[in-house]
C-alpha cells in the first residue's frame, strides 16, 4: 500500500471534492436520509475528513481513521480549524483491513468511502468489509464507495491515452475481465479496482449486510462537459438548483448507475 501512501501524500483529495461537488452532494443527501438521528460514527479510511466534518456538523461522534499519516493530520487541523474537535473520538493512522484499535460493535454507523477503490486483491477486500462488519453495531447502517467498472472502460475508450493502458482493445478487455487497472503513467491515480455492477450487493449481502440502496454518484451528471455544465450555470441559481435536485432523484435509476464513477452502497449489518 506505499504507492497508495505516497500519491495520497501530496494529492488534494479535499479540493477533489471541491472542484466535483456534484458527488460530494448526492451521498450526503442520501446518507442524511439513511444516518440515524445521533450516535458514533466512523469514517473509515476518510481522508482529509470531508465527510467527518459534515457527520461532525449534524452533531455526531466521529471516530476518522485512514492509512496516510498526511491526510490524518490534515483532518485533525481541519476539525481544529473548524472548531468540531470536541465532536471526534480519535484520529488514527489505520488499515481498513485491520482495525485493530477499535471494539467490536462500537458504531451506530460507518464510512468506507475510499479503501475499496485501492484493494485489488479479492482476500483484502473481504478482509476490510469484515472489519466494517465487525466493528458496526448490529442493525447499524454503511456507507461503502466503489467505482464502475463500466465507467471506466467508456473513459478508456473516450480517452485512451490518458488511461495507458488502457490504449489498446486487448489492454481494455483485459480490464473487463478482471476490474484491475495500473496507471502507466508515473504520478496518476494508484493501482485499482473497479466493481462490475451486478457484483456489489452480492458481495456485500455476501458479508453480513442487507442491501438498502446503490446510488450513482455523480448520476447522469458526469455525462456533462464543463460547456455544458456552464450552460445551466449561467441559466441562474434557480434553474441550477433545478438541476441538481433532478440528478440526486435519478441516481438511484438502476439503469444508469454504470454512468457514474464512483457507487455507493448503503446497507445494514444484519445481527
Amino acid at each position: 500500500m506505499n504507492k497508495v501512501m505516497d500519491y495520497y501524500s501530496t494529492f488534494d483529495e479535499w479540493g477533489r471534492l471541491d472542484r466535483e461537488p456534484l458527488e460530494f452532494q448526492i451521498n450526503w443527501h442520501y446518507m442524511q436520509k439513511y444516518l440515524p438521528e445521533n450516535g458514533r460514527v466512523l469514517d473509515n479510511g476518510a481522508g482529509p475528513g470531508k465527510y467527518a466534518m459534515k457527520l461532525a456538523e449534524k452533531g455526531f461522534q466521529v471516530t476518522l481513521t485512514d492509512l496516510t499519516p498526511r491526510l490524518v493530520n490534515i483532518a485533525e487541523d481541519k476539525a481544529k480549524e473548524l472548531e468540531l474537535f470536541n465532536q471526534f473520538n480519535g484520529f488514527h493512522i489505520m488499515d481498513a483491513k485491520d482495525l485493530n484499535l477499535l471494539k467490536d460493535e462500537e458504531f451506530d454507523a460507518s464510512l468506507m468511502m475510499g479503501p475499496m477503490y485501492h484493494l485489488q486483491n479479492e482476500q483484502d477486500r473481504d478482509a476490510a468489509v469484515k472489519e466494517l462488519y465487525r466493528v458496526t453495531k448490529n442493525e447499524g447502517v454503511v456507507f461503502i464507495a466503489f467505482m464502475s467498472r463500466i465507467r471506466h472502460t467508456i473513459s478508456s475508450l473516450l480517452h485512451p491515452e490518458a488511461w495507458k493502458p488502457n490504449n489498446t482493445i486487448d489492454n481494455i478487455e483485459e480490464f473487463i475481465a478482471t476490474g484491475s487497472f495500473n496507471h502507466e503513467d508515473k504520478g496518476r491515480f494508484t493501482g485499482a479496482y473497479y466493481f462490475d455492477l451486478q457484483e456489489i450487493n452480492p458481495f456485500m449481502e455476501s458479508n453480513g449486510f442487507e442491501t438498502l440502496s446503490l446510488i450513482g454518484s455523480s448520476s447522469i451528471g458526469s455525462l456533462l462537459s464543463k460547456e455544458q455544465w456552464d450552460y445551466w450555470t449561467d441559466k441562474g441559481q434557480v434553474e441550477f438548483d433545478r438541476l441538481i435536485e433532478l440528478l440526486k432523484k435519478t441516481a438511484t435509476d438502476p439503469y444508469t448507475l454504470g454512468i457514474s464513477s464512483h457507487l455507493l452502497y448503503i446497507g445494514k449489518k444484519k445481527g
